[in-house]
Protein backbone atom coordinates (compact mmCIF):
# COMPACT_ATOMS: atom_id res chain seq x y z
CA UNK A 1 0.00 0.00 0.00
CA UNK A 2 1.16 3.53 -0.77
CA UNK A 3 0.80 6.34 1.78
CA UNK A 4 1.16 10.00 0.82
CA UNK A 5 1.67 11.98 4.02
CA UNK A 6 1.68 15.74 4.53
CA UNK A 7 4.15 17.10 7.08
CA UNK A 8 2.35 20.41 7.54
CA UNK A 9 4.22 23.68 7.99
CA UNK A 10 5.88 23.13 11.35
CA UNK A 11 8.00 20.24 12.64
CA UNK A 12 5.29 19.46 15.21
CA UNK A 13 2.45 19.14 12.69
CA UNK A 14 2.69 15.44 11.84
CA UNK A 15 -0.61 13.81 12.87
CA UNK A 16 -0.99 10.82 15.19
CA UNK A 17 -2.58 8.79 12.39
CA UNK A 18 0.43 9.52 10.18
CA UNK A 19 2.80 8.35 12.90
CA UNK A 20 0.91 5.08 13.21
CA UNK A 21 1.31 4.48 9.48
CA UNK A 22 5.02 5.32 9.54
CA UNK A 23 5.61 2.82 12.34
CA UNK A 24 4.19 0.00 10.22
CA UNK A 25 5.70 1.09 6.88
CA UNK A 26 8.42 -1.04 5.29
CA UNK A 27 9.98 1.89 3.39
CA UNK A 28 9.75 5.60 4.23
CA UNK A 29 10.82 8.38 1.88
CA UNK A 30 10.98 12.10 2.52
CA UNK A 31 10.84 14.53 -0.39
CA UNK A 32 13.51 17.18 0.23
CA UNK A 33 13.91 19.11 -3.02
CA UNK A 34 10.81 21.30 -3.33
CA UNK A 35 11.13 23.64 -0.37
CA UNK A 36 13.52 25.21 2.11
CA UNK A 37 12.35 23.62 5.36
CA UNK A 38 11.80 26.24 8.12
CA UNK A 39 13.50 23.96 10.62
CA UNK A 40 16.61 21.79 10.84
CA UNK A 41 15.72 18.94 8.51
CA UNK A 42 18.49 16.60 9.63
CA UNK A 43 17.49 17.00 13.27
CA UNK A 44 13.84 16.47 12.36
CA UNK A 45 14.64 13.24 10.50
CA UNK A 46 16.81 11.96 13.34
CA UNK A 47 14.10 12.64 15.95
CA UNK A 48 11.37 11.10 13.80
CA UNK A 49 13.46 7.99 13.11
CA UNK A 50 13.94 7.58 16.85
CA UNK A 51 10.21 7.93 17.46
CA UNK A 52 9.05 5.46 14.79
CA UNK A 53 12.13 3.19 14.97
CA UNK A 54 12.47 3.22 11.20
CA UNK A 55 14.96 4.65 8.72
CA UNK A 56 13.89 7.60 6.57
CA UNK A 57 15.32 7.89 3.06
CA UNK A 58 15.58 11.25 1.30
CA UNK A 59 13.94 11.16 -2.12
CA UNK A 60 15.20 13.46 -4.87
CA UNK A 61 13.18 14.70 -7.84
CA UNK A 62 14.18 11.78 -10.06
CA UNK A 63 13.11 9.21 -7.48
CA UNK A 64 9.70 10.79 -6.98
CA UNK A 65 8.94 11.60 -10.61
CA UNK A 66 9.89 8.20 -12.08
CA UNK A 67 6.90 6.74 -10.17
CA UNK A 68 8.94 3.75 -8.95
CA UNK A 69 7.52 4.39 -5.47
CA UNK A 70 4.23 2.95 -6.67
CA UNK A 71 5.84 -0.23 -7.97
CA UNK A 72 7.54 -0.67 -4.60
CA UNK A 73 4.14 -0.39 -2.93
CA UNK A 74 2.85 -3.48 -4.71
CA UNK A 75 3.93 -5.85 -1.93
CA UNK A 76 5.06 -3.42 0.78
CA UNK A 77 3.75 -0.48 2.78
CA UNK A 78 5.58 2.54 1.35
CA UNK A 79 5.22 6.08 2.72
CA UNK A 80 6.24 9.38 1.14
CA UNK A 81 6.52 12.41 3.42
CA UNK A 82 5.88 15.77 1.76
CA UNK A 83 6.22 19.26 3.24
CA UNK A 84 2.90 21.04 3.65
CA UNK A 85 -0.16 19.37 2.19
CA UNK A 86 0.57 16.38 -0.07
CA UNK A 87 -1.55 17.14 -3.14
CA UNK A 88 -0.44 20.68 -3.95
CA UNK A 89 2.09 19.48 -6.55
CA UNK A 90 1.26 17.88 -9.90
CA UNK A 91 3.83 15.14 -9.28
CA UNK A 92 1.91 13.89 -6.27
CA UNK A 93 -1.34 13.72 -8.23
CA UNK A 94 0.58 11.64 -10.78
CA UNK A 95 1.63 9.22 -8.04
CA UNK A 96 -1.97 8.67 -7.03
CA UNK A 97 -3.04 8.27 -10.64
CA UNK A 98 -0.31 5.67 -11.19
CA UNK A 99 -1.45 3.79 -8.08
CA UNK A 100 -4.97 3.68 -9.52
CA UNK A 101 -3.68 2.38 -12.86
CA UNK A 102 -1.66 -0.36 -11.17
CA UNK A 103 -4.57 -1.15 -8.84
CA UNK A 104 -2.42 -0.48 -5.79
CA UNK A 105 -4.18 0.71 -2.65
CA UNK A 106 -3.29 4.15 -1.38
CA UNK A 107 -4.21 6.59 1.36
CA UNK A 108 -3.62 10.33 1.64
CA UNK A 109 -2.99 12.14 4.92
CA UNK A 110 -3.69 15.83 4.52
CA UNK A 111 -2.09 18.62 6.53
CA UNK A 112 -1.74 22.41 6.61
CA UNK A 113 -0.12 24.26 3.72
CA UNK A 114 0.85 27.75 2.62
CA UNK A 115 -2.57 28.01 0.95
CA UNK A 116 -4.21 27.87 4.38
CA UNK A 117 -1.66 29.99 6.20
CA UNK A 118 -1.86 33.05 3.93
CA UNK A 119 -5.28 33.74 5.44
CA UNK A 120 -3.35 35.15 8.41
CA UNK A 121 -2.59 38.21 6.27
CA UNK A 122 -6.28 39.13 6.45
CA UNK A 123 -6.70 38.71 2.70
CA UNK A 124 -9.77 36.67 1.87
CA UNK A 125 -8.86 33.26 0.45
CA UNK A 126 -11.68 33.16 -2.08
CA UNK A 127 -10.42 36.45 -3.57
CA UNK A 128 -7.09 34.94 -4.66
CA UNK A 129 -6.65 34.31 -8.37
CA UNK A 130 -4.22 32.00 -10.13
CA UNK A 131 -1.13 31.01 -8.14
CA UNK A 132 2.23 31.53 -9.80
CA UNK A 133 5.92 31.37 -8.93
CA UNK A 134 9.06 33.42 -9.40
CA UNK A 135 11.90 31.24 -10.72
CA UNK A 136 15.60 31.85 -10.38
CA UNK A 137 16.68 33.58 -13.58
CA UNK A 138 19.66 32.46 -15.60
CA UNK A 139 21.88 34.80 -17.64
CA UNK A 140 20.25 33.63 -20.88
CA UNK A 141 16.77 32.74 -19.58
CA UNK A 142 14.55 35.20 -17.73
CA UNK A 143 10.96 33.93 -17.78
CA UNK A 144 8.36 36.50 -16.74
CA UNK A 145 5.18 34.47 -17.05
CA UNK A 146 4.46 35.29 -13.38
CA UNK A 147 3.82 38.89 -14.46
CA UNK A 148 1.19 37.74 -16.95
CA UNK A 149 -0.62 35.92 -14.13
CA UNK A 150 -0.45 38.97 -11.87
CA UNK A 151 -1.89 41.16 -14.64
CA UNK A 152 -4.69 38.68 -15.27
CA UNK A 153 -5.53 38.47 -11.57
CA UNK A 154 -5.54 42.23 -11.12
CA UNK A 155 -7.88 42.60 -14.09
CA UNK A 156 -10.55 40.86 -12.00
CA UNK A 157 -9.47 42.49 -8.71
CA UNK A 158 -7.98 39.22 -7.41
CA UNK A 159 -4.97 38.78 -5.15
CA UNK A 160 -1.84 37.01 -6.48
CA UNK A 161 0.18 34.51 -4.45
CA UNK A 162 3.78 34.25 -5.68
CA UNK A 163 5.71 31.18 -4.59
CA UNK A 164 9.50 31.57 -4.69
CA UNK A 165 12.12 29.28 -6.19
CA UNK A 166 14.00 27.30 -3.54
CA UNK A 167 17.30 28.91 -4.57
CA UNK A 168 16.14 32.52 -4.82
CA UNK A 169 17.01 35.15 -2.20
CA UNK A 170 14.46 37.81 -1.29
CA UNK A 171 16.09 40.87 -2.85
CA UNK A 172 16.73 38.99 -6.10
CA UNK A 173 13.11 37.80 -6.16
CA UNK A 174 11.85 41.35 -5.70
CA UNK A 175 14.17 42.67 -8.40
CA UNK A 176 12.76 40.07 -10.80
CA UNK A 177 9.25 41.04 -9.70
CA UNK A 178 9.95 44.71 -10.38
CA UNK A 179 11.29 43.94 -13.84
CA UNK A 180 8.27 41.80 -14.65
CA UNK A 181 5.84 44.47 -13.43
CA UNK A 182 7.64 47.11 -15.48
CA UNK A 183 7.73 45.05 -18.68
CA UNK A 184 4.01 44.29 -18.47
CA UNK A 185 3.15 47.84 -17.38
CA UNK A 186 1.49 46.63 -14.19
CA UNK A 187 0.55 49.12 -11.50
CA UNK A 188 -0.04 47.81 -7.99
CA UNK A 189 -1.87 49.67 -5.24
CA UNK A 190 0.55 52.14 -3.59
CA UNK A 191 3.43 49.94 -4.82
CA UNK A 192 2.81 47.81 -1.72
CA UNK A 193 3.15 44.05 -1.49
CA UNK A 194 2.82 41.46 1.28
CA UNK A 195 5.85 39.46 2.39
CA UNK A 196 5.31 36.26 4.38
CA UNK A 197 8.05 34.17 5.95
CA UNK A 198 7.88 30.77 7.70
CA UNK A 199 4.10 30.87 8.06
CA UNK A 200 2.69 28.27 10.40
CA UNK A 201 5.79 28.20 12.58
CA UNK A 202 7.00 30.12 15.63
CA UNK A 203 9.20 32.17 13.26
CA UNK A 204 6.21 33.36 11.24
CA UNK A 205 6.47 36.93 9.90
CA UNK A 206 4.16 39.07 7.78
CA UNK A 207 5.10 42.48 6.38
CA UNK A 208 3.14 44.93 4.26
CA UNK A 209 5.33 47.54 2.60
CA UNK A 210 6.32 49.17 -0.65
CA UNK A 211 8.80 47.25 -2.73
CA UNK A 212 11.72 49.64 -2.32
CA UNK A 213 11.40 49.68 1.46
CA UNK A 214 11.52 45.89 1.63
CA UNK A 215 14.71 45.86 -0.43
CA UNK A 216 16.23 48.56 1.76
CA UNK A 217 15.35 46.90 5.07
CA UNK A 218 16.47 43.49 3.85
CA UNK A 219 19.83 44.71 2.56
CA UNK A 220 23.01 43.10 3.87
CA UNK A 221 23.85 46.25 5.84
CA UNK A 222 20.53 46.56 7.63
CA UNK A 223 18.99 43.07 7.56
CA UNK A 224 16.21 44.42 9.79
CA UNK A 225 13.57 42.06 8.42
CA UNK A 226 15.64 38.93 9.06
CA UNK A 227 13.62 36.93 6.53
CA UNK A 228 14.13 33.17 6.53
CA UNK A 229 13.09 30.64 3.90
CA UNK A 230 10.54 29.54 2.91
CA UNK A 231 8.90 32.85 2.09
CA UNK A 232 6.32 34.05 -0.40
CA UNK A 233 5.02 37.33 -1.82
CA UNK A 234 1.46 38.49 -2.34
CA UNK A 235 0.28 41.21 -4.73
CA UNK A 236 -3.04 42.43 -3.29
CA UNK A 237 -5.93 43.07 -5.64
CA UNK A 238 -8.89 45.26 -4.74
CA UNK A 239 -9.10 45.44 -0.94
CA UNK A 240 -12.20 45.16 1.20
CA UNK A 241 -12.09 47.70 4.07
CA UNK A 242 -11.47 44.89 6.59
CA UNK A 243 -8.62 43.46 4.49
CA UNK A 244 -7.10 46.93 4.31
CA UNK A 245 -7.41 47.40 8.07
CA UNK A 246 -5.72 44.09 8.86
CA UNK A 247 -2.94 44.62 6.29
CA UNK A 248 -2.16 48.02 7.75
CA UNK A 249 -1.43 46.25 11.03
CA UNK A 250 1.53 44.57 9.27
CA UNK A 251 2.75 47.78 7.65
CA UNK A 252 6.43 48.79 7.92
Amino acid sequence: MFYLIGLGLDEKDLTNESLKVLKKSSIIYLEDYTVNFPYNLEKFIKNLEKKIKKRIIKANREKVEDLSLIKESENKDVSLLVYGSPLTATTHISLIQEAKKQKIKFKIFYNSSIFDAIAETGLEIYKFGKITSIPRWQSNFKPKSFAEIIKENLSVNAHSLLLIDINLDLNDAIKELKEGLSEYNIKIYNDKIVLCSCLGTEKSKIFYADIENIIKLNSELNNKLNIEKPYCLIIPGKLHFLEKEILEGFEI
